[in-house]
């Protein structure tokens, strides 16, 4: 689970509004760093991810997303926020760049080389990696399809639970469970073409 103080939160999000200054440098300290590693994890690229965090918190600032405690806490509402500016910035790249695969099918494209057993038989008991990635995860990661990267990357490193990451990425928890599966056979498929002894070391992690 998530460490974040939803009650801590809302109370500084009130001071915030209030006009104390103080309430949201405490916010953006205690969120910048998790939304900023996802950001650069998932869009692959530091300029978005400092672009993300930037416009996350001025729409905090200026009640542009309009958070509602009611629905959820702030720290799920702003991961959430951080994923769909970054799907919005896809899909105008998308429009500006002409795909020459644009009848293909992402999904099945990912995953085509996993096969359900190994899905299963590779599920590991303990996380893949901790809060520092090695180099041949992340080159792992980028290889995966979006919303297989989405999952594994908010429940791996930043505790998300499996409800937590629905709400999230605005999808089922069956969804969350059936993509975390395939996304963490995806990447030990990757990481065995490493050397054996660096595969061992990332996976272990």
């Amino acid at each position: 689970m998530s460490l974040a103080n939803p009650l801590h939160d809302n109370n500084l999000l009130k001071e915030m509004r209030a006009g104390n200054a103080a309430a949201f440098q405490t916010l953006y300290r205690q969120h910048q760093a998790p939304l900023y590693r996802y950001a650069l994890l998932r869009s692959a690229s530091a300029e978005t991810a400092a672009d993300i965090v930037q416009d996350i918190f001025m729409g905090l600032l200026t009640d542009a997303y309009k958070f509602d405690p009611l629905r959820g806490s702030l720290q799920s509402f702003l991961f959430g926020v951080a994923r769909n500016l970054i799907l919005k910035r896809e899909e105008a790249g998308r429009r500006f760049v002409a795909s020459s695969a644009s009848g293909s099918n992402d999904d099945e494209e990912e995953i085509e080389w996993i096969d359900e057993a190994t899905t299963e038989e590779h599920e590991p008991s303990h996380r893949l990696f901790s809060s520092q990635v090695a180099e041949q995860v992340r080159r792992a990661l980028a290889a995966l399809a979006p919303h297989y990267r989405d999952v594994v990357v908010l429940y791996e490193m930043h505790d998300m639970s499996y409800l937590e990451i629905a709400q999230i990425c605005q999808i089922d928890i069956g969804t969350v469970r059936s993509r975390l599966s395939r996304a963490r056979a995806a990447l030990l498929t990757r990481l065995k073409h490493l050397e054996p002894d660096s595969a061992a070391a990332s996976a272990a992690r």
